[in-house]
């Protein structure tokens, strides 16, 4: 790695891996292609039908919220999902603490919106979780532009366990999928890790 340009070095390689990736996806034959689109789709629906379910029976204010975040957050992969959780997670708390704080301070205009926006992505980059920056300022926009009865400060909060339900029925439902899957390229059969 060039010591001179450390950052452009890392995103040249970070560039190089996807590409990779994408081709490894783009080599796959047509039907695997359609069957792992359908097995995705119908994970995303899965979660998506789960977290409605639940915010409903909660009575949470606006459950597609809950469905909007478990869709967001499904990944191929247990793992990515747990990462893009983790991220939409903080994202959503920087995002809605930076949004009340500066609603409360500044007031309701559109010149807050603008600075916090900048300042929720700018924050997560400080904290070295820039993967949360836009799922920062996407909660500060729902939390300062959609319209809202009720006070400030329960309408994040609200968004918040809205967001951390479609978060979780996203992770069971990935975990299940994931599981069924190593079930089914082990041939049904128990690893020696399963047991």
């Amino acid at each position: 790695m060039n010591a001179r340009h450390p950052i452009r070095d890392s995103a040249r390689q970070l560039v190089n891996v996807q590409q990779q990736l994408a081709q490894i996806y783009k080599r796959m034959p047509w039907r695997h292609r359609l069957l792992k689109g359908l097995f995705l789709g119908l994970q995303a629906l899965s979660s998506a039908s789960l977290s409605y379910w639940l915010g409903l029976l909660l009575h949470t204010q606006q459950a597609f919220w809950a469905v909007l975040t478990a869709i967001s957050v499904t990944q191929q992969t247990y793992i990515d999902t747990r990462n893009s959780s983790r991220d939409q997670v903080i994202g959503a708390a920087i995002g809605a603490a930076v949004a009340i704080a500066a609603t409360y301070v500044l007031g309701d205009s559109y010149a807050c919106y603008a600075g916090t926006m900048v300042a929720v992505i700018m924050l997560c980059w400080c904290f070295n979780v820039g993967n949360a920056g836009k799922l920062s300022a996407t909660t500060a926009t729902i939390v300062m532009l959609v319209p809202h009865e009720g006070a400030f400060w329960t309408v994040a909060l609200t968004r918040l366990g809205e967001v951390t339900l479609g978060i979780a029925c996203a992770l069971v439902v990935t975990g299940i999928a994931h599981w069924l899957e190593r079930r089914w390229l082990d041939g049904g059969t128990a690893t020696h890790a399963d047991q």
